[in-house]
């Protein structure tokens, strides 16, 4: 059986896509360029725990011909490579493109090659339905939700209409569009996961991408805290434990949900306000949290919450984490990768 290939598998949640695979009996290809710092980290700890089951390409996506020798290799894609901030987008437009839409060309160009037709399943997000500016909202104790009752009870499905915002969200919503339209132009099977907030192990989130562990390792280590906005905004946040399920899920039946697109996320009983996790990472460290407020931030939506009965119905998904139980479970694992504020502070 031919490896499986997970482009950005020295991330986050690639990593723990990897780890899951591998579990499950597959032998993995992680293939990643290692650009943000520490994420090599990842790399050590999938050898250590499953020796040669592992193994590493340091490569860009950017990078044809290598990207093409990796796929020739793999069963199946799966594709988390990506520039992953908006604010890096904003800086670097260029990059971001070259990384998130040419990177994903060249994936499915390599998949369309091989003899056999090469599942690709995309990781996309949220931001591909712009700032939903036309959902009415109202503010709340809770946080701001929508006023009608549709998106209230349920949140938002994949037949909003789609409304790409910053160079982040214009290269991951190309991206998506084109993981989707390899299925229709070539047969490919292919599907896309828009994603809302994924948090848990081995997330190192910084004040631009993982706000979950962010907001965490800063109380940790005591450090201030920066809320953009109002801190009302409203996310569906969920343990990528459940996110890697999803994924799994989805190219268990590829063949029958290939071409379409996903809405994966924490839903309405995981949905809280940055305001409302703050409180509750504050009664896990123990202590006030020092927390100051700056502007708004470009393209940032009021409210998601991701719809994922679409998700749920055809592939039979269920979340199984709380987001108070997930929280604490990272907490702790900060805990031991930040033993004192000094250390984490310098």
């Amino acid at each position: 059986m031919r490896p499986v290939l997970v482009t950005g598998g020295a991330g986050f949640i690639g990593c723990n896509l990897a780890d899951r695979l591998v579990r499950e009996g597959h032998e993995v290809i992680v293939y990643d360029s290692l650009a943000r710092p520490g994420v090599e980290r990842n790399v050590d700890w999938l050898r250590e725990t499953h020796g040669d089951k592992v193994s590493a390409i340091t490569a860009d996506v950017r990078d044809m011909a290598e990207l093409t020798r990796a796929v020739r290799e793999a069963s199946a894609v799966f594709h988390m490579a990506a520039q992953v901030a908006v604010t890096t987008s904003l800086d670097d437009p260029r990059s971001d493109f070259e990384t998130n839409v040419l990177g994903a060309v060249n994936l499915l160009e390599a998949a369309r090659g091989n003899a056999e037709p090469t599942p690709v399943i995309f990781a996309s997000t949220n931001k591909v339905y712009g700032d939903l500016a036309d959902l009415d909202l109202s503010p709340t104790p809770e946080g701001y939700l929508p006023v009608d009752k549709g998106p209230r009870d349920h949140g938002v499905g994949e037949t909003q209409p789609l409304d790409f915002h910053t160079p982040y969200g214009c290269s991951k919503g190309a991206a998506d569009q084109y993981v989707l339209d390899y299925a229709r132009s070539y047969n490919l099977p292919t599907a896309v996961m828009r994603m809302s907030c994924i948090y848990g192990r081995r997330q190192r989130g910084t004040e631009d991408q993982g706000w979950v562990a962010h907001f965490l390792i800063r109380a940790l280590s005591g450090q201030p805290i920066t809320l953009y906005g109002d801190g009302q905004q409203v996310r569906d946040i969920l343990d990528v434990r459940d996110a890697v399920a999803a994924y799994l899920a989805v190219w268990r039946k590829i063949e029958r949900v290939s071409g379409r697109a996903f809405n994966l996320g924490g839903g309405p009983d995981n949905a809280v306000s940055l305001r409302t996790v703050l409180a509750e990472i504050e009664r896990l460290v123990g202590e006030p949290l020092d927390i100051s407020s700056s502007d708004w931030r470009q393209g940032d939506q009021r409210y998601f919450v991701a719809d994922t009965r679409t998700l749920e119905a055809t592939l039979g998904w269920q979340r199984t984490v709380r987001w108070r139980d997930g929280v604490a479970r990272l907490t702790e694992e900060l805990r031991d990768v930040l033993p004192a504020r000094a250390r984490a502070a310098a």
